[in-house]
């Protein structure tokens, strides 16, 4: 009998939302991972079960299958947990919010992120953390510009309005992952289609049907960004004051053990240039506000203070 490595022993996490999006992605990575390494397989319904997976996991590399969302999730988790110093992430990226994925090198294919998990080396990466335990991994914005109208965390994305498409009578789905099938999905109607007028009438309700499937939640809109007036400190020293209306802030980690800060004055009459340090530690402060941290807005908040973590975390990478 062979005994696997501990190191060789993968609990592969499938986030729901990419079971739902990309079903045939999510079987090709399952099954290559599982054709080269011990794998236990969670299928978790939301939050709390993958909270509880994770917590589980024992002595296995945890492998996490979903997009940025999903990613973020998972480090935050390990972070409360106080655990991202002995517990690297692999990450198969699927789903729709890929952007951080591929910002840290990860491949975005199915099969050659999957052997990227197996071949793969871990690498030590820089993260920002705040005060109330929130992690950044990509890059921190204020205002949150190009937040696409979401104001829910990673966690609170909500996708009931596109499942209630099953209210219509659907029945079937496509490579399990959880799309509407075909034509075939409306047997619920049977042959009192012919006497509304048959075919056509059939055709028009398939319409309906995809267009709602293939429309995406509703979240809350975030308002127009504009001019805000804030403090901006580094490593103790005022980068901007009240008095100096900003446009933007950015704080980006992965400085040579710090982060790159970029303040973007408003400009009146001649174009202001962009104030640029580097630094460990950045506290922004002055009227409410709400900030992008990767994928998630988050606020408003009144002040905040963002601590570089050299090496905080493991993202395995290929070799």
């Amino acid at each position: 009998m062979t005994e696997v490595a501990a190191s060789d022993q993968l609990l592969v996490v499938i986030d729901p939302v990419a079971r739902w999006t990309d079903g045939e992605s999510v079987r090709i990575a399952k099954d290559v991972l599982s054709a080269g390494a011990a794998t236990k397989v969670c299928l978790p319904e939301g939050p709390e079960e993958f909270a509880r997976a994770l917590a589980r996991r024992g002595s296995r590399r945890p492998v996490v299958v979903g997009d940025d969302r999903a990613l973020l999730r998972t480090v935050s988790l390990l972070h409360r947990q106080r655990e991202l110093a002995g517990c690297g992430v692999s990450l198969v990226p699927v789903g729709g919010v890929l952007s951080l994925a591929r910002a840290l090198g990860v491949p975005v294919g199915a099969v050659a992120a999957a052997r990227a998990v197996l071949d793969g080396v871990e690498r030590r990466l820089d993260l920002l953390v705040d005060e109330s335990d929130g992690v950044v991994l990509g890059a921190l914005r204020i205002p949150p510009v190009g937040a696409g109208g979401g104001m829910r965390g990673a966690e609170e994305v909500d996708m009931g309005g596109v499942g209630g498409v099953g209210d219509f009578g659907l029945s079937g789905s496509s490579g399990g992952s959880g799309m509407p099938g075909g034509s075939g999905g409306f047997g619920s109607f049977g042959s009192d289609a012919s006497g509304l007028g048959g075919h056509a009438w059939l055709r028009t309700c398939q319409s309906l049907v995809r267009t709602l499937a293939a429309r995406p939640a509703r979240v809350a809109s975030v308002p127009g960004p504009g001019p805000s007036r804030l403090r901006v400190e580094v490593d103790g020293v005022t980068l901007v004051d009240l008095d100096q209306p900003v446009e933007a802030v950015s704080v980006t980690p992965g400085v040579a053990g710090g982060a790159e800060v970029e303040v973007r004055p408003v400009s009146v009459g001649a174009e202001a240039s962009p104030l640029r340090v580097v630094g460990r530690r950045v506290t922004v402060s002055g009227a409410d506000f709400r900030y992008r941290a990767d994928s998630v807005v988050s606020g408003p908040v009144r002040t905040r203070t963002w601590t570089v973590r050299e090496g905080g975390w493991g993202l395995t990478l290929p070799s």
